[in-house]
């Protein structure tokens, strides 16, 4: 072998093993932005994982979505209100195979409430909103979410899986009784829940919604709370959360987009947030409602924080909702 030929070969297998250490790295990379995106995938959307990161976290003064909400009623009056009302437990197909549940109240005539919980609660955890409307002579209908409750389901779906659930129990209560008039009410996630079901094409029997402390989209909530958590920016790494959750949970949480929702929506909407929320930033209320292209009014309660609005605002929020829904009953 000559001397040239020895500089080339060395050459050139100099060359290859930067190309190999540079896949190398490459590889390296994209497998920690799989871990990292799967990571954010087990965090925030599978049922079963630890959120403790997220229901502590200092950088949202520990405001903790609906499931604190809970505890905050287990204090009230309404706490006992499973126990002393008569409810019936129904269940129905998804569209993609599961079964669904839900808690039913019978009250006197056709108007009903659709009351929808938030982020890994479940229907029954909703006792104070269920009291409330009961009392003013409401039949009640409370889901639990795909991934919620008695509900099956191996994940959280942010409320965009879910608007076609709640489609179909609006259609359950149709084929029950033709003269059905429907309010949706969801908290958080179950308010962008309600939000998502208005932008789709519903039975006039739906009348009205009322959205409280809901966000405009699931990644920018995913988006913010990544900053607040961990400083870190959103992409790659939503993106990548994003593919995964599309491999596992059979969904692009990308698409799911209430702000773009309210834009198709005809349904009349009441917009609530508190002035103080950290968890989900009180400016998506003015996005989502200078968004929405339906009826729609809002109301802002000052000194609430996420999902407090019911309890800080009391009277002028009840007083609120109870007067918008009369505007649009017969």
């Amino acid at each position: 072998m000559g001397k040239k030929t020895k500089i080339a070969l060395t050459g050139s297998l100099t060359m290859l093993a930067a190309g190999i250490g540079s896949l190398t790295m490459l590889a390296a990379g994209i497998g920690s932005l799989f871990y990292a995106g799967n990571y954010l995938y087990n965090l925030a959307l599978n049922k079963q994982a630890n959120k403790d990161a997220i229901f502590t976290n200092p950088s949202t003064n520990n405001q903790i979505p609906d499931k604190d909400r809970t505890d905050i009623n287990k204090k009230g009056d309404s706490s006992n209100f499973f126990d002393t009302i008569h409810y019936q437990d129904v269940f129905l197909d998804s569209d993609d195979g599961l079964k669904l549940h839900a808690y039913q109240f019978l009250n006197y005539g056709h108007d009903y409430v659709i009351i929808v919980h938030g982020y890994t609660s479940e229907g029954k955890l909703m006792h104070a909103s269920a009291k409330h409307f009961y009392e003013q002579g409401y039949n009640l209908l409370l889901p639990d979410l795909r991934g919620h409750g008695q509900s099956e389901g191996d994940y959280i779906a942010m409320g965009w899986l879910d608007r076609l659930d709640i489609i179909n129990w609006i259609k359950y209560l149709i084929d029950n009784d033709s003269k059905v008039k429907i309010i949706l009410y969801g908290v958080s996630m179950g308010a962008a829940t309600v939000m998502n079901v208005t932008g789709e094409k519903l039975p006039v029997n739906v009348i009205a919604a009322i959205e409280d402390c809901g966000f405009t989209s699931t990644w920018e909530m995913f988006s913010y709370q990544l900053k607040e958590m961990y400083n870190l920016p959103s992409r790659p790494f939503l993106d990548i959360a994003n593919i995964v959750t599309q491999i596992r949970a059979g969904y692009s949480f990308g698409k799911a987009e209430a702000i773009e929702q309210v834009k198709k929506s005809t349904t009349p909407t009441l917009f609530i947030h508190g002035d103080k929320d950290r968890f989900v930033p009180f400016k998506m209320l003015n996005q989502l409602y200078q968004s929405a292209n339906c009826p729609k009014e809002k109301l802002v309660i000052k000194g609430a924080g996420h999902a407090q609005c019911e309890k800080i605002g009391g009277q002028v929020y009840w007083s609120k909702i109870d007067s918008f829904i009369r505007k649009y009953q017969d």
